[in-house]
């Protein structure tokens, strides 16, 4: 039997176990304590570092388990523990992970289904957070390290108005918008939100910590005046202060994790290290011919029998090729002609019986937009398109998603911000203050446009205007005929809405995860066994090399060496990286790589993000 740790443990009075999941990612370096060889109870050990991503690495062919984990990997494997008969639960383990709040609700959906499966779910992590409690609120035990703190205030948001600072350099933002709550100008050109903004922002981050409270809430066991109590003492609160509070079960020194779990077991407990560990790469170092022959070969990617294929429209919407990084780097792009050529396999690929389009994308190009669009409908001709809603589908991330029969989307999901941006920014001032003298000289009646030293003419203004008019009358349409039940006039002009109130107001059709949206759809077509499948697929070594070096490095055709202006532009992203924060410069970034793609095309469907949401 377990050894007695109560005086090196503490912990909360137990309230009865709730059946729950975990997954295991990496198995852990650090021994956590004996089991026998009679052990009784056998956990996995599903341990999450990092963030997950949406979509597998181009090249998991070739890194094996060093790919990057996602988000279907992961929850794949906690349903695989509640399947296994030889396994009584799972010990889930954050390791300074960072997930998004729809993916810690698809992770706590599959985690439930173990649960219903008989499973127990443990869930261990150092310091927590808002998100290390809401991923706990779904396990039967959340453990905390001996020593560590507790921080959750509830959701906050920071918003950057930056029209009194591009002033003050010489620069003046010339945006138009159409819709009253698009916002997606107003960190460029105001110094203050406007009215609908304010209504706009304050409804969605209502909608959102509605959301993580009710989930914490219900999780816990505790009334909403009891949460709402204890929040006013997590400010780095002592383990002790969460576990009296009810939101922790016990504070336990890691080496002496395995005796916890057994004293709560009531029977020695042995821990699976390895239960996740099945992605190998192909690629045998120890022979160099065979490794040579490896890389020179194109990665197969060919569907063998049933199969439903899921297509990732992951990052900012740009024409022509998707990229694994924008500009400033960090983030990756959603690319029409990538997905158009995608879109066309799945097409032509009769073994593909159905089609989800798994979306993350705060928008971007209404052009490419519109191109993926019709891409969807040549598929919806042939078989069944269904869309999966990750953290975002906005302005042209939602302007895709009305392409798909049925739309899911996870509690915390945005959707909406149905309307169009325009503009450019004037830097003559910046001219005058470098004392930089330019002359500008164009033939053709429209031929300033793009001026980079003024803002647009009365003419020029109402131009875009007219096309911004096109472009939204466009969006509007596609989602009024998709949308029979939604009501334009309650969800169009730029409104931001939570998964669940899109719900409610008709913009999808069901509350749920990318788990949910396949297997329905596999039920739908009287799928038994069938394979997943995702597309774009697995790229070669070429592109390897290209993803080494950023993606948006410009190499110089001569030397074969990174130009320096992309160089300095890295070196740029990285110091502000490390000014800004982990947390406040994805969103700089984004705002930053929008602008950048105004310069070739100046109306976009694309959606504020100047949002820090904690």
């Amino acid at each position: 039997m377990a050894t007695n740790v109560q005086n090196r443990v503490r912990a909360r009075s137990p309230k009865k176990l709730r059946r729950s999941v975990g997954l295991s990612l990496a198995a852990g370096a650090l021994a956590i304590g004996a089991a026998s060889a009679q052990a009784q109870t056998k956990l996995a050990w599903i341990e999450i570092e990092g963030g997950l991503a949406e979509q597998p690495s181009p090249f998991e062919w070739l890194l094996g388990p060093d790919a990057p984990a996602t988000l279907r990997s992961v929850t794949d494997t906690v349903r695989g523990v509640g399947s296994d008969k030889s396994l009584d639960g799972m010990i889930l383990r954050y390791k300074d992970a960072s997930l998004k709040l729809s993916q810690i609700e698809e992770l706590g959906e599959a985690i439930q289904e173990a649960q219903d499966a008989g499973k127990r779910v443990y869930f261990f992590a150092e310091n927590y957070g808002g998100g290390e409690l809401l991923t706990a609120s779904y396990a039967d035990k959340a453990i905390i390290q001996s020593g560590c703190a507790v921080m959750w205030t509830g959701l906050h948001a920071e918003e950057m108005y930056l029209a009194d600072m591009l002033a003050w350099v010489g620069v003046k933002p010339d945006f138009l918008q159409v819709g009253d709550y698009k916002g997606a100008s107003e960190m460029w050109a105001r110094d203050t939100p406007s009215k609908y903004w304010d209504k706009n922002i304050d409804g969605l981050l209502d909608a959102l910590y509605a959301n993580q409270h009710e989930t914490i809430r219900d999780g816990r066991e505790l009334s909403k005046k009891e949460l709402d109590g204890a929040m006013e003492q997590l400010w780095l609160a002592s383990a002790a202060t969460a576990i009296d509070a009810g939101l922790i079960d016990a504070e336990v020194d890691f080496p002496e994790l395995t005796d916890y779990l057994s004293e709560v077991e009531g029977d020695d407990v042995q821990i699976d290290y390895d239960f996740a560990d099945s992605r190998e790469s192909s690629l045998d170092m120890s022979n160099p011919f065979a490794m040579f022959s490896f890389l020179s070969t194109t990665p197969s990617h060919t569907p063998r029998r049933n199969t439903i294929a899921v297509v990732h429209v992951n990052g900012a919407i740009m024409d022509g090729d998707s990229t694994p990084a924008g500009p400033f780097g960090g983030s990756a792009t959603a690319g029409s002609r990538t997905l158009r050529n995608a879109l066309e396999t799945v097409r032509d690929e009769d073994k593909i019986k159905g089609v989800v389009v798994r979306i993350d994308s705060p928008g971007g190009s209404a052009i490419a937009s519109e191109v993926i669009w019709q891409g969807l409908q040549r598929v919806a001709e042939k078989k069944p398109v269904w869309i999966s809603v990750g953290s975002m589908a906005a302005s042209g991330g939602y302007y895709i998603a009305v392409g798909g029969d049925t739309i899911y989307a996870a509690p915390s999901s945005i959707v909406g911000s149905i309307g169009v941006v325009g503009g450019k920014f004037a830097i003559g001032g910046v001219y005058d203050k470098l004392k930089i003298n330019i002359v500008e000289r164009s033939r053709g009646p429209i031929a300033a446009l793009m001026s980079s030293s003024d803002t647009w003419s009365s003419k020029e203004r109402e131009l875009i205007g007219e096309r911004m008019t096109e472009t939204y009358e466009l969006f509007a349409q596609r989602v009024s005929d998709a949308r029979e039940d939604a009501d334009l006039d309650e969800i169009a002009e730029g409104r931001l809405f939570s998964g669940e109130q899109a719900k409610k107001l008709g913009m999808v059709d069901e509350v749920g995860g990318l788990h949910d949206a396949i297997t329905d759809l596999a039920e739908e077509l009287d799928l038994a066994r069938y394979d997943i499948m995702d597309y774009p697929g697995p790229e070669g070594l070429e592109d390897l090399f290209g993803s080494f070096l950023g993606g948006s490095v410009r190499m110089n055709p001569q030397t074969g060496a990174p130009e320096l202006a992309a160089s300095i532009e890295m070196g740029i992203a990285s110091s502000l990286e490390r000014l800004l924060g982990a947390d406040r410069w994805p969103v700089v970034r984004d705002a930053l790589n929008a602008v950048w793609q105004m310069r070739s095309e100046p109306v976009l469907l694309t959606t504020p993000r100047v949002l820090i949401v904690r």
